[in-house]
């Protein structure tokens, strides 16, 4: 999952989901040896290395093109951009987050999938958005490329919706 809600129009098996805010929502659990912090600066290339090792799609380009795109970006905010680090201090794990209660990436690195990193980002960023008062948090996601984490998504609760949100 890895866009600009509405940046272009939906590929095959591309869908939205929704999570409802109102609902009650679990806390994170974060696994042993595995902390979450937030995005600075200088987490940057690291991030970016990230979303390349797990999309492989190449959508996001250069870095140099890419961070001013993110950075620049009237939806970005690093305080909703969060960060999981393993043991070794390594990035295991990313939840990058519009303003609008939008997930436009969420990245695992292979290396660290299985532990529930995904999951507890996810319920990081519900719990952050109904914080700051939004209804409900929208991704979106492809059913069959991406079939693990659109199971992941249905075990949180998050709906199918109409792109137009």
């Amino acid at each position: 999952m890895h866009e600009k809600s509405g940046a272009r129009p939906p590929a095959p098996n591309d869908i939205r989901l929704r999570k409802s805010l109102d609902d009650a929502l679990t806390a994170p659990h974060w696994p042993e040896g595995f902390v979450m912090r937030l995005f600075e600066h200088r987490d940057a290339q690291a991030l970016h290395a990230l979303l390349e090792e797990v999309f492989n799609d190449g959508a996001d380009g250069a870095f140099d093109d890419w961070w001013p795109r993110i950075s620049g970006d009237a939806e970005f905010d690093p305080d909703l951009c969060f960060l999981v680090i393993d043991g070794k201090g390594l990035l295991a794990g990313a939840a990058l987050c519009w303003t609008s209660g939008f997930v436009k990436d969420l990245a695992v690195h292979p290396d660290s999938r299985g532990h529930g990193i995904g999951e507890a980002l996810m319920r990081h960023v519900f719990l952050t958005f109904r914080d700051r008062g939004a209804a409900h948090v929208d991704l979106k996601t492809n059913m069959v490329n991406n079939a693990a984490a659109f199971r992941l998504y249905e075990r949180l609760g998050m709906i199918p919706i109409a792109w137009e949100g």
